[in-house]
């Protein structure tokens, strides 16, 4: 009975031994090229989660038009999710290519830079007229720009912080406060002036030469596998309890750690430099006595 339960379950056979040496390749090419075939399709893959990114923040700037900025602001959030993990889809099915690449940048500047403006233009900003529309309008451009910085930069920079804030972070900062005001039934209009500067704050860190954390390196996580668990989960817990604020203070929290960052890191490479000309001099000592032996 076992046996032709076997015979049955071709995954349980065993493998076949060919005699010709011919057959043996033409079985090999047949399966490479259906191998090939599902590569082919696995390419459809993070394009369609990038086009999910898109469609999600098209849809808030409409709702954002509409005046639901609150649905509008939680759109552009799942619109950020289907962006962080078009990337990561690709580079474990290894299917990451240069047309990825630039549809993924595209997709930024509607999800991260067009809808975001729009959504804080349409909720705080329209009072201001003119000058409204051109914070906006700063916005999109900066974070156009940044992308394109970023693309250029990628292989000069170092992988473990972003040389200015990311757009994503930039967006999810806006969205986030539009979701923390609308909430807590907070009128913007009282806050106007403030939220304006953040805006503008915002666009100015894009193309800036702040430091932020990457969050690439990952050797916590290696070395202390329990205790960053146990932090996931508490953190999680957090946003589960508050999850109308905590997002807005974890954001605001990583914008404000960018100049933080940057500034230790120039203390200390001050530091280095004061104290390299000694440890210079006596690192030369040797070889000059040398030259003067030589002499």
């Amino acid at each position: 009975m076992a046996s032709e339960f076997r015979q049955k379950r071709s995954i349980l056979r065993p493998r076949r031994i060919y005699e010709n040496p011919e057959d043996a390749l033409n079985a090999w090419q047949r399966k490479r090229n259906r191998i090939n075939k599902m590569k082919k399709g696995i390419f459809i893959l993070p394009s369609l989660l990038t086009l999910t990114s898109i469609l999600f923040s098209f849809y808030a700037l409409i709702l954002a038009i509409k005046g639901q900025f609150l649905w509008s602001g939680a759109l552009i959030l799942v619109a950020g999710f289907f962006d962080g993990i078009d990337g990561k889809v690709a580079r474990l099915t290894k299917t990451s290519t240069r047309f990825g690449v630039e549809l993924d940048s595209l997709a930024d500047v509607i999800s991260f830079g067009v809808a975001p403006a729009v959504l804080f233009y349409t909720w705080v900003l329209e009072p201001y007229g003119r000058l409204g529309w051109v914070v906006s309008f700063v916005y999109v451009a900066c974070g156009a720009l940044r992308l394109a910085r970023f693309n250029v930069q990628t292989n000069v920079i170092d992988p473990k912080r972003f040389n200015g804030l990311p757009i994503p972070a930039a967006a999810v900062m806006l969205a986030t406060a539009v979701i923390f005001f609308e909430h807590l039934d907070i009128k913007p209009e009282n806050y106007s002036i403030f939220l304006l500067i953040l805006a503008t704050l915002l666009s100015f860190l894009m193309v800036s030469s702040v430091k932020f954390h990457a969050f690439k390196d990952l050797t916590i996580v290696r070395e202390k596998p329990f205790s960053s668990t146990v932090g996931f989960v508490f953190l999680m817990s957090l946003i589960a309890l508050a999850p109308f604020v905590v997002p807005f203070v974890l954001c605001a929290a990583y914008v404000i750690s960018g100049p933080i960052m940057t500034c230790v890191l120039y203390f200390r490479v001050r530091k280095t430099a004061r104290s390299s000309p000694v440890s210079g001099s006596v690192s030369n000592f040797p070889s000059s006595a040398t030259e003067e032996k030589n002499k």
